[in-house]
């Protein structure tokens, strides 16, 4: 995120999460949610709920009156730059290049709509391979077909 500032909550989950050794993996074995979700959570991308926020911060051994950072509405997106970190560029490279011909395949099956970021997973993979390893992401989406009136 190098041409977004980070949150001052952002750092101290970072910072404590560093300290204790822990992977986001780790978390998601104590919070019972997806990796994922749990460092979107970090970058205030979405909401936890008290109970997860608690869990959260004292695996993490911070205060738990830093849960109401955590419980609050964000505002998410990367804001109106094209980021310049590497690998999220590459996503948006992506899109830049693939996105048209998503739109179309993803129409084609299921008509005018959109997929959901709401009602929506993703999951991320390593894929062992002797020519190097490869990244799998994994989008999941409801199908959302706009509406006539």
């Amino acid at each position: 995120m190098s041409n977004v500032e980070i949150p001052v909550i952002t750092q101290k989950l970072l910072d404590a999460k560093k300290s204790k050794g822990m992977t986001f993996a780790d978390l998601e074995k104590t919070v019972g949610r997806d990796e994922v979700w749990i460092a979107s959570v970090f970058y205030r991308q979405s909401t936890a709920s008290e109970e997860e926020a608690t869990k959260i911060l004292e695996a993490l051994g911070l205060p738990t009156d830093l849960a109401s950072e955590l419980t609050v509405y964000p505002t998410k997106g990367l804001g109106p730059v094209v980021p310049t970190d590497p690998l999220i560029y590459r996503f948006y490279e992506i899109m830049q290049v693939y996105g048209m011909p998503m739109k179309d395949v993803i129409q084609e099956k299921f008509g005018d709509g959109i997929m959901s970021a709401i009602d929506f997973t993703l999951d991320i993979e390593k894929v062992e391979d002797p020519k190097g390893d490869r990244v799998k992401v994994i989008m999941n989406g409801k199908f959302l077909p706009y509406k006539k009136w």
